[in-house]
C-alpha cells in the first residue's frame, strides 16, 4: 500500500498535506522552489532586524492545537503563545482611535460609547457569529466540494438559510450598528478575504468570532515558529525535504502523473499534490490536455487582493502603536473600490502596520523597531520601484503624524515587495497575496477543484482551492487532501 508521492510547495497546505501522508505509511518527498520552508511564511533577517515575511495574525488557534495533536504534539513543544491585549489599534479620521481589548466585556463597552445600545447588538451578533463559526467548521469547511451533490442534504440546506449564505456581511452589520467606525471594525476582516463587504456572504461574519472572541495570538519568536514547527513534524514523519528544487515540468501518462521534473532530475510518482500556485502548476507544468481549466476561466475569477509590503528597520522606538495597527484614517469604501471594482493604485489607501518588537525584543537590535507594512491592492497592477517608493512615502508621513516622531531619518534598514515579487517567489497567479476571493460565486463547490477531473492521482491543496485563503484554511486543506487520498487508496482506486 505504500506510495510514492511527491508534495510541490512547502506551504502550510504543502507541509501539512506531506507530514500526514508520511504518517500513513507513504514515501513522501517535497519538493520547494525556495530556500526555506513555510511559503509565504518566510523570514528576513538583516542587520539584527528579523522579520515575518507574510502572515503575521494568528487567528483560530485551535486549528493549530489539533494538527498537533494528529502527532501527540502541543502548542507548547513548539512555542510559547500569547494572546495579545490590546489585540489591536484603529486609527480612524478625525483622529480618533480605538483599542479593541481580549475581554468581551470591555468590548462591549467600548462599543457603547460610541453607539448606545451597541454593546447588547454585539453581543447579538457574536452569538450569531459563534453559531456560524462552529457550523461551518463542522459540516462545511472539511468538505472536498468536488460536487454541489455533496451539499444537497436538507439539513445542510436548511443551514445555508440559518447561516446567510445567500445574504451580504454588510447587510448583517449595517443591521445592527450605524457608527461608521464600529461598521469599519466588523466588516475590516474580508478586506483580506477578497472582496467587499457587499459581495461577501454574511456566513464570513464568523470570521468577527474568530478575531473578537478566539483572539488574536502571538508565537514568541515569530509566525515563523509555526513553519518550523510544520517542517519538524513533517521530517520526523520521514518526508525528504528538497529545498531549492523548483518543479518544471509534471509528466503524465495514459492519464496519471508519472514523473515531477526538477529541471532535468527526474522523481517518480504514484501521486502528486500540488501545493503550488494552481494557475501557474496547470498552465505551466502540464501539458495542454492535462488542464481542467484555461486561461479564459482564470481570468474570470475574482482575486483576492495583493499587497505591497515593506520591512523597515528604525533605529528608534516607536510611540503610540501597537504590535498590530490599523490606519482606517482615510476612505474605507474608496480604497476597497479601488481594489475590487475600479482596479488601480489607491488614492489614498488604507494601511496594516506590524511592529512585532513591541512584543518580541528578538527581533531587532537594543533600542530599535522592525516595522512591516502592507497596503492591499488590486492583483496585476503595473508594479515598479518609483511608484513602491511614492507609497512608502505616503504612509510614513501618516505614521508620523500619530507617532508625533520624525521617521525618515531613523530608517537604517528597507525592502520593499509587491506584485513582481509574489509573481517571481511564488508563481503567484497576477501577484496575489491571498488566493481567491470568498464571494458567494467561489463558496465551497464553486472553487477550483482539489481532485483534477483529467489526471486521476494529481491533487490540489491550498489557497485556491477548498476551503480557501489564510493560514488556518491551508492547514485544513492540507488535512483534507491527506484524508482523501487515504480513503481512494483504500477503496484501490489509486
Amino acid at each position: 500500500m505504500q506510495k510514492k508521492i511527491i508534495v510541490i510547495g512547502s506551504g502550510f497546505a504543502g507541509l501539512s498535506a506531506a507530514a500526514l501522508l508520511a504518517q500513513q505509511g507513504h514515501n513522501v518527498t517535497l519538493l520547494e522552489k525556495n530556500n526555506q520552508t513555510g511559503g509565504r511564511a518566510r523570514t528576513w533577517q538583516s542587520k539584527g532586524f528579523r522579520f515575518d515575511m507574510g502572515p503575521s495574525w494568528y487567528w483560530m488557534p485551535e486549528v493549530f492545537e489539533n494538527f498537533y495533536a494528529l502527532f501527540g504534539k502541543k502548542v507548547s513543544d513548539f512555542y510559547q503563545l500569547n494572546r495579545l491585549d490590546p489585540a489591536y489599534r484603529i486609527y480612524f479620521t478625525n483622529n480618533e482611535q480605538m483599542d479593541v481589548p481580549a475581554s468581551l466585556e470591555a468590548l462591549e463597552a467600548e462599543f457603547e460609547k460610541r453607539e448606545a445600545g451597541s454593546g447588547q447588538a454585539l453581543a447579538e451578533f457574536l452569538k450569531d457569529a459563534e453559531y456560524k463559526y462552529h457550523t461551518a467548521m463542522a459540516d462545511y469547511v472539511s468538505r472536498i466540494s468536488d460536487s454541489f451533490l455533496e451539499f444537497v442534504e436538507p439539513r445542510l440546506i436548511l443551514k445555508s438559510f440559518q447561516l446567510n449564505l445567500f445574504s451580504s456581511l454588510r447587510k448583517a452589520v449595517r443591521k445592527k450598528f450605524k457608527n461608521p467606525l464600529l461598521v469599519s471594525l466588523l466588516e475590516f476582516p474580508v478586506l483580506f478575504l477578497g472582496s467587499t463587504p457587499d459581495n461577501t456572504p454574511a456566513l464570513y461574519s464568523m470570521m468577527n468570532y474568530a478575531d473578537l472572541v478566539k483572539g488574536t495570538w502571538f508565537p514568541e519568536g515569530g509566525m515563523v515558529k509555526i513553519s518550523e514547527a510544520f517542517t519538524k513534524i513533517a521530517e520526523e514523519q520521514g518526508v525528504q525535504i528538497k529545498l531549492n528544487s523548483e518543479v518544471t515540468r509534471i509528466e503524465t501518462q495514459n492519464k496519471l502523473a508519472s514523473k515531477v521534473w526538477v529541471g532535468d532530475l527526474a522523481y517518480e510518482a504514484d501521486i502528486v499534490v500540488a501545493g503550488s500556485d494552481y494557475h501557474h502548476t496547470e498552465q505551466m507544468l502540464l501539458d495542454k490536455d492535462s488542464r481542467v481549466y484555461d486561461e479564459n476561466y482564470w481570468k474570470s475569477r475574482t482575486m483576492s487582493p495583493s499587497s505591497l509590503l515593506f520591512y523597515v528597520g528604525l533605529d528608534i522606538e516607536l510611540k503610540n502603536v501597537l504590535h498590530h495597527n490599523l490606519f482606517f484614517d482615510e476612505d474605507f469604501e474608496k480604497h476597497a473600490t479601488e481594489i475590487y471594482k475600479q482596479p488601480k493604485w489607491p488614492s489614498k489607501p488604507l494601511f496594516y502596520l506590524n511592529v512585532s518588537s513591541k512584543t518580541d525584543k528578538s527581533t531587532t537590535p537594543d533600542g530599535c523597531e522592525n516595522l512591516f507594512f502592507l497596503i492591499p491592492l488590486a492583483p496585476g497592477l503595473k508594479d515598479d520601484e518609483a511608484t513602491r517608493e511614492q507609497y512608502f512615502q505616503i504612509i510614513l508621513k501618516r505614521l508620523e503624524d500619530k507617532t508625533g516622531q520624525q521617521l525618515q531619518e531613523h530608517v537604517i534598514l528597507k525592502r520593499s515587495y509587491a506584485m513582481k515579487d509574489f509573481e517571481s517567489d511564488y508563481h503567484s497567479y497576477k501577484g496575489n497575496a491571498y488566493g481567491l476571493a470568498n464571494t458567494l460565486l467561489q463558496t465551497a463547490f464553486l472553487k477550483p477543484k482539489m481532485k483534477s477531473k483529467k489526471i486521476k492521482n494529481l491533487f490540489y491543496t491550498g489557497q485556491l482551492t477548498v476551503p480557501g485563503p489564510g493560514v488556518p484554511p491551508a492547514i485544513i486543506s492540507g488535512q483534507m487532501v491527506a484524508s482523501e487520498i487515504k480513503k481512494l487508496i483504500k477503496k484501490s482506486v489509486l
